[in-house]
């Protein structure tokens, strides 16, 4: 009702600002002397000015006039109101030019520009009121002062924003890029002080609250920098995060978020080829093992958005694969997603599942990753990533799966843990068992994934709410990193590229030095690294090594058409033999058997595994 009532005012204004552009354009053209105007002339007036009016609403109805908001006119409105007031002057023009000679033919050409002057202007000066009225209402001392790192586009529509939002207190003091062209130039009547080197120095001359990072086309390489530079000031450091938040149409202001690890991770974006996975995805049955986990509900996720004709999403642990059902059906309501609760130490149980939905593609997520927890009990590794995923793939070959994705880690190059080891034989089984089967077996390995459960990156947050102090294990360690969407789409990939055999690498980029994350986690959470929060040393945990790697040394390595997918060569295929050795290792998890043996025996299933460290 409101909204009518504003806009019957609206019109009302535009047909009074009409009015006075025709008549307006009668005292122009006859010089301010009402006694100039013929009397033919000053006798249709009237009846012009009608139809007109009339002519003129209508068509700025049709352009959605009144359906703009005043507040936030700008050139959009501008255009729109002098293409509806060319089109009906226009037509009014080309009428009493050609049909009937009922006033000077100037009247519509002056009107035209009138109508522009008068109907626009409204507009502006309706917006300015509205400024003016809002920042008296808003007290001024109370303001956020903000700089903004980077004067392009995206800064540009930040500050425009802000001067359209000042109920939201933020007082935009100055601009800092690196471009030598901007440096000392003006946007949108803002300076541009100075580059990011100049950020400090700035920040305090100018009273500095917050900096915004508004450069979504950058590399994260460079943000990491940029940022660096940004959190010395102690500043508040906030960043619009990507260039598809800037095309949506919505107000951007509320795209600008703090900056969170991800955006100091320092990779490039990945890019998929969506034909190829929906080609091998769409309209089949997928079975994902450990659904509900970190890196198995992320798979979901995504193969939901392909369009599979059923998801299977298989755990044991009902709370989270309930969790991940609900989030999918709400998202996906037309997708047929079944959620099993069931365990892949539990053959017949699998057995039943395989039979009955016949999955055509696997997804094996289901594992024990927990480094020193299984160091402690190093039969339930075995039992479930050894004998777990001996049983899944057994069934995906009984049944005649097409293919067969297993995720595996870095951790089992060169293991020094049970939990690496245990998925050294993993991927040991699914090489040898795809040189006698029609499924196409194979693994992909990558390393940390950030904020997974049980990573360091939880690990370290939780430590920063509790007031520290943050544990690292060794100045010098390091991990690779990527973050959950990113490896699982990188998996997907790898799975449409499957021939069978191979076991995928992914490009991880350069290794991060775990004691660099813990003084950006730090610092990110508003605090200062061993001034507010302390980093304690605490020594390497059994099992733990400094550095991960990716490859073994007789594995080798081959490029593939994805630039973030690498192929290692197949070095174990004997089947029979690996039989024969995986029922003595049975025998010794299945019976009582002390750590050291079963660990002895795992080292003679895998013999680059280190149990020394």
């Amino acid at each position: 009702m409101k909204q009518k009532l504003r806009s019957a005012l609206f019109v009302l204004s535009d047909i009074l600002l009409v009015t006075v552009s025709f008549f307006t354009a009668y005292l122009i053209r006859f010089d301010f002397e009402y006694e100039n105007i013929p009397a033919g002339f000053a006798s249709n007036m009237l009846m012009l000015l009608a139809v007109s009016a009339a002519f003129k609403i209508i068509v700025f109805i049709v352009f959605k006039l009144y359906r703009s908001l005043w507040r936030y006119a700008g050139v959009y409105d501008l255009v729109s109101v002098f293409i509806a007031s060319a089109i009906t002057n226009g037509v009014m023009f080309l009428y009493i030019a050609f049909i009937e000679r009922l006033a000077p033919r100037s009247i519509f050409a002056i009107t035209g520009m009138l109508d522009v002057f008068l109907i626009g202007g409204s507009r502006f000066v309706y917006r300015l009121y509205r400024r003016l009225a809002l920042g008296r209402m808003i007290k001024l001392d109370n303001l956020t002062r903000v700089v903004i790192v980077g004067a392009g586009d995206a800064g540009a529509m930040i500050a425009k924003e802000m001067e359209l939002h000042p109920e939201l207190k933020y007082k935009l003091i100055a601009f800092v890029d690196d471009s030598p062209v901007k440096k000392g130039m003006k946007v949108n009547g803002i300076p541009v002080l100075g580059g990011v080197d100049d950020i400090k120095d700035i920040v305090d001359k100018k009273n500095i609250d917050e900096i915004i990072i508004a450069i979504p086309s950058a590399k994260p390489a460079v943000i990491n920098e940029i940022y660096e530079k940004c959190s010395s000031t102690k500043c508040k450091v906030k960043i619009l995060p990507s260039m598809s938040q800037i095309i949506d149409g919505s107000i951007m202001l509320k795209k600008i978020k703090d900056v969170d690890i991800e955006d100091l991770l320092g990779r490039e974006p990945v890019i998929v080829d969506l034909e190829e996975i929906a080609k091998y995805i769409g309209g089949k049955v997928i079975l994902v093992t450990g659904g509900g986990g970190s890196i198995g509900s992320e798979l979901c996720r995504q193969i939901a958005s392909f369009g599979p004709k059923k998801l299977l999403m298989l755990d044991i642990y009902e709370n989270s694969l309930y969790d991940i059902h609900n989030e999918l059906t709400g998202q996906y309501p037309e997708l047929d997603i079944f959620p099993i609760i069931a365990s892949i130490r539990d053959k017949d149980r699998l057995d039943e599942i395989f039979s009955r939905y016949k999955p055509e593609i696997v997804f094996h997520a289901a594992a024990h990753k927990h480094v020193p927890l299984m160091e402690d009990h190093p039969e339930e590794a075995i039992k479930n990533n050894v004998f777990g995923t001996l049983n899944v793939v057994k069934c995906a070959d009984k049944y005649g799966c097409e293919r067969f994705v297993l995720i595996s880690t870095d951790k089992a190059v060169n293991p020094t843990n049970v939990m690496g080891a245990t998925k050294r034989i993993a991927e040991m089984i699914i090489q040898a068992l795809n040189a006698k089967s029609k499924t196409e077996f194979v693994a992909v390995r990558f390393g940390n994934v950030l904020g997974s459960n049980g990573s360091v990156i939880p690990l370290f947050r939780k430590q920063i709410e509790q007031g520290g102090p943050v544990t690292v294990t060794h100045p010098d360690v390091t991990r690779f990193f990527m973050t959950i969407p990113e490896a699982v789409q990188l998996v997907i990939q790898a799975g449409a590229m499957a021939a069978g055999g191979e076991i995928f690498v992914l490009d991880m980029g350069k290794p991060v030095k775990i004691l660099d994350l813990a003084r950006k986690l730090i610092r990110l959470s508003g605090f200062e690294p061993y001034e507010d929060i302390d980093i304690e040393i605490v020594g390497l945990r059994p099992g733990e090594k400094l550095y991960e790697e990716l490859l073994l040394n007789e594995e080798g390595l081959k490029a593939t058409k994805h630039d973030k997918i690498f192929v290692a060569k197949p070095v174990f295929t004997d089947y029979e033999l690996l039989e024969r050795e995986l029922e003595i290792l049975r025998q010794k998890v299945y019976k009582p058997s002390t750590v050291g043996e079963i660990k002895e025996y795992v080292k003679v299933l895998v013999p680059t595994y280190n149990m020394a460290q």
